[in-house]
């Protein structure tokens, strides 16, 4: 079944795509701000890149943005091993960051916030060695991260230019088949970014299972 946000595809595409916003407004734990992009509760193309610093990695280093300091690019791919759209994608990911890794100058890093077993460090370890994977593998234990940059989903991916603003997010091409994936919108983000350009295409919807944030109590 081909769902966007784990509704159902028999829905009219328009009434998924509302349903989807609400769930993530409602997920995120605040209203719509002014400045939210068309398919994000929180941020808007042109927004500076939230910073994060120390988050754990699977390779037993504490990551932040700032080690990517001297790339003209990083995509970051709020991720999780507990979702199955997301275990598709780990291939592509892979594949995205040996192309960015090679020119030097972009960088991908992987970030998990989902309150799970299976999502926890010691299995990301598994994963990250059992998968090979080739970019940072780090736990957002508070989920502050994933909330700052409106993560809704997992996968979904930020592309950020030089300056550390966010040029492009939502999914990383436009269809979960591989055989089918006609445009590949990080990857040309990227590409416009490295050329000092604007992608041609700056937001999408994004595509997998919802991030499962913990709920919070509403104070009296």
């Amino acid at each position: 079944m081909n769902s966007l946000y784990g509704l159902p595809a028999t829905l009219p595409a328009t009434l998924r795509v509302t349903a989807a916003l609400i769930a993530a407004v409602l997920l995120v734990g605040a209203t719509p701000s002014a400045h939210a992009g068309k398919f994000n509760p929180t941020r808007s193309i042109g927004d500076a890149a939230p910073d994060f610093n120390d988050l754990p990695g699977t390779d037993g280093k504490p990551h932040g943005l700032s080690e990517f300091a001297g790339r003209e690019a990083v995509v970051i791919v709020f991720t999780c091993n507990s979702c199955p759209t997301a275990v598709d994608y780990e291939a592509r990911v892979v594949a995205l960051a040996d192309k960015l890794n090679a020119t030097g100058k972009a960088a991908v890093i992987a970030i998990n916030a989902n309150q799970v077993a299976d999502d926890q460090l010691p299995k990301m370890k598994e994963r990250a060695e059992a998968r090979k994977f080739n970019f940072a593998y780090v736990r957002d234990d508070s989920q502050q991260v994933a909330k700052a940059y409106g993560a809704t989903v997992t996968p979904e991916f930020f592309v950020l230019d030089k300056n550390r603003r966010i040029v492009y997010m939502g999914a990383l091409d436009d269809s979960t088949a591989p055989s089918n994936v006609k445009t590949r919108y990080v990857e040309d983000a990227v590409a416009a970014v490295l050329k000092g350009k604007s992608p041609a295409v700056s937001e999408t919807v994004g595509r997998g299972c919802l991030v499962r944030y913990a709920r919070e109590r509403r104070k009296k």
